[in-house]
């Protein structure tokens, strides 16, 4: 595979690791994988890779390079988060948008059913396994290469350049860190680096406390950051775009500190209380005091205020016309929501750096699979030899979580019986009925065509750039903008789909758009609205009236195209109490980052996940025609009472006899 090193976090080198990978507390296999991903550099073509040593690699610039590079080989590809089975060390997609409430898959054999049937264990060789075993690889090549990169000859790699590629190895070290916490909850943090002829019984590792792994993630990226990283990697003439700098640094850190200050790692979760390790000691810390939560909250806070301080002029929401092309704000004149929102979060590679809100993100991913899974199953790409899978629909959950245009929500909640809407009048939500035009935005935009049950229509912009419902027309220069039908004998109903068909009469349309599966598109990790929304949630726990809070939540739904709280025309008033804001915030979190992989996370971290995941989800009858399939139904019972996290690998636990089980498992 010859390929420049560009765009070094996200085209990353994609070969797979060869040979046998024993466990991580068995042995740490760190030069096997080198010469197995290295065949992404001349050198490495070039010469046999049984037959190059750790020294040889480090004596040219491609050999170091190549190895900085599989470094970032592990950061998440979640475009693809049907086949999360894969036994690869790389990518690592996650099933988290069909294991919340906002989607669910057909296939009977999807990951995430484990997790919505609360039968997740210890186990499963694939999704359970490999997270942990991908994630502690990338760990042990940041280890190593930090060893290593001064034996560069100067000659091959400047010493400027190694304090920078060693501060990136840092902080992908903390970055997988965060990922293996984020899923796993506490574990063993490695303070030295481990070589494969290290003994087994020097390798008997017990997990580390929450505070000991977040407290290390956090100096560690700070210690990047003051150590090398580069203010913007995109100056970056070797590499581009792409390599770990200090507003991705940054931008980690809060991330860390938002899950250390939630419900789940502060010691408000009673459900962990007794989890310690073999010695007695506590894995999470004790019940805090309100002055130690707030305390946790400021540092969120501030943490915040100095990215949109030091980044804000770097980092923009995206405001364009209709067209795409960016406008200054959303007070000018041509201003598009609706395409604002949507370029947001879809770009093509060859539109990324106009893309002022996105962070960290992947190029090198599953899109093709991603597409597949979303568009409509009697749409045929440009090519005409595929068509869409229809496999991936959105609830009705996540469909009445949508504001209307209006800037209301349009359901308060669901009756006893957990099907039947409780409508807000106010919002000018209608269930039944079909309209009579098209529907469209001030810019012409056709958001729902004349037919359309009512229920999709006069909803917000986003709405539209986020779901495929019946009645709808697909993007214009694919198919001729088609009307999709999802009824049972519909072109995209189940009777024609034979497993291809939306199981909830939806199909989730986020990234989207007009062209084929062989579009090009960034895997976004990290954007803009993420600081915002972390922002937010520490000042809700600090002062619910700051200006702060609503300045940056005035932004998402001004941009959304949503009247704001407090100001502007139609504006809604701004409640004071914590647990109002809160809900509030919860409401434009699940609306503006759907589909993006933290509700997942955040009803976990938040102690909401009973509440939420413990019940059905509903869509629309897919085994009727007519008006009967616009009726709410059940899709499928869901179950959760202890999967916070996943099980710590069972292989790992035999092996290590010091690393205990997470509670549950």
């Amino acid at each position: 595979m010859k390929r420049p090193y560009k765009n070094f976090s996200h085209t990353t080198c994609s070969a797979k690791a060869g040979g046998s990978i024993r466990s991580l507390t068995l042995k740490c296999m760190i030069l096997l994988l080198v010469l197995s991903a290295g065949a992404c550099s001349k050198y490495f073509d070039q010469v046999p890779q049984d037959r190059l040593s750790t020294n040889e690699i480090f004596q040219t610039r491609s050999g170091a390079l190549g190895y900085l590079a599989n470094v970032y080989t592990y950061i998440p590809d979640e475009f693809n988060q049907r086949q999360v089975h894969e036994t690869a060390l790389y990518r690592t997609p996650g099933p988290w948008t069909a294991a919340s409430d906002e989607a669910e898959y057909v296939l009977s054999d999807n990951k995430a059913k484990l997790i919505n049937n609360n039968t997740l264990d210890a186990t499963d060789q694939t999704m359970v396994k490999y997270r942990w075993k991908s994630w502690f690889t990338g760990i042990q090549q940041a280890e190593a290469f930090i060893a290593n990169i001064d034996k560069a000859p100067a000659d091959q790699v400047s010493t400027s350049e190694k304090i920078q590629w060693k501060a990136e190895a840092k902080a992908m070290r903390a970055i997988y860190y965060f990922y293996l916490v984020r899923t796993y909850g506490p574990v063993p943090v490695l303070k030295e680096n481990y070589t494969q002829d290290t003994p087994t019984d020097e390798l008997q590792l017990p997990r580390s406390t929450v505070d000991e792994c977040f407290n290390y993630i956090v100096e560690q990226l700070k210690e990047a950051q003051n150590e090398g990283l580069l203010d913007n990697a995109a100056t970056d003439a070797v590499s581009g775009l792409g390599r770990i700098d200090k507003a991705i640094a940054q931008a980690f850190i809060i991330e860390a500190l938002t899950f250390r200050a939630s419900w789940l790692f502060d010691g408000e979760c009673s459900y962990y209380a007794g989890l310690a390790n073999n010695d007695g000691q506590k894995l999470f810390p004790e019940k805090p005091s309100a002055a130690t939560i707030r305390s946790n909250w400021q540092k969120v806070a501030d943490e915040c205020a100095t990215f949109l301080n030091t980044y804000g002029t770097r980092y923009r929401l995206m405001y364009t016309n209709k067209n795409g092309t960016v406008v200054g704000s959303a007070d000018a004149a041509d201003f598009d929501p609706y395409e604002s929102y949507r370029r947001g979060v879809r770009t093509l590679r060859s539109d990324m750096a106009s893309n002022t809100e996105m962070i960290f993100y992947r190029i090198d991913n599953s899109a093709g699979t991603m597409e597949y899974d979303r568009m409509p199953n009697d749409h045929r790409i440009s090519d005409g030899n595929y068509k869409g899978g229809s496999l991936l629909g959105a609830t009705q959950e996540q469909v009445d979580a949508y504001f209307m245009n209006n800037g209301m929500s349009p359901i308060t909640g669901y009756k006893a019986n957990g099907i039947t809407p409780s409508i807000n009048e106010a919002s000018g939500y209608v269930e039944d009925g079909v309209s009579k035009a098209d529907y469209t935005s001030a810019t012409g935009q056709v958001y729902a065509p004349a037919g359309a049950r009512m229920m999709y229509v006069n909803r917000e912009p986003r709405f539209y750039a986020d779901i495929t419902f019946s009645g709808q027309k697909w993007f214009a220069g694919t198919n001729g903008g088609n009307i999709t039908d999802f009824t049972y004998s519909g072109a995209c109903g189940k009777l024609y789909g034979v497993n291809d068909y939306s199981s909830t009469g939806y199909l989730v349309r986020k990234h989207m758009g007009a062209g084929d599966r062989n579009q090009s598109l960034i895997c976004i990790l990290l954007r803009l609205p993420n600081i915002y929304f972390n922002y937010m949630e520490a000042l809700c726990h600090i002062d619910p009236t700051s200006a702060e809070l609503w300045k940056y939540m005035n932004a998402i739904r001004k941009r959304a195209g949503i009247p704001m709280y407090g100001e502007g025309a139609n504006a809604l008033p701004r409640p004071a109490d914590a647990n109002s804001v809160m809900d509030l915030i919860r409401k434009e979190k699940r609306v503006e980052l759907g589909f993006e992989n933290t509700r997942y996370f955040d009803l976990r971290r938040w102690g909401l996940a009973t509440e939420f995941f413990n019940k059905a989800v509903h869509g629309m009858n897919i085994n009727a025609d007519g008006n009967d399939f616009f009726v709410r139904s059940k899709v499928i019972d869901r179950s959760f009472n202890r999967q916070y996290f996943f099980p710590i690998p069972q292989g790992e636990i035999d092996i290590d006899k010091n690393l205990v089980q997470n509670t549950g498992y």
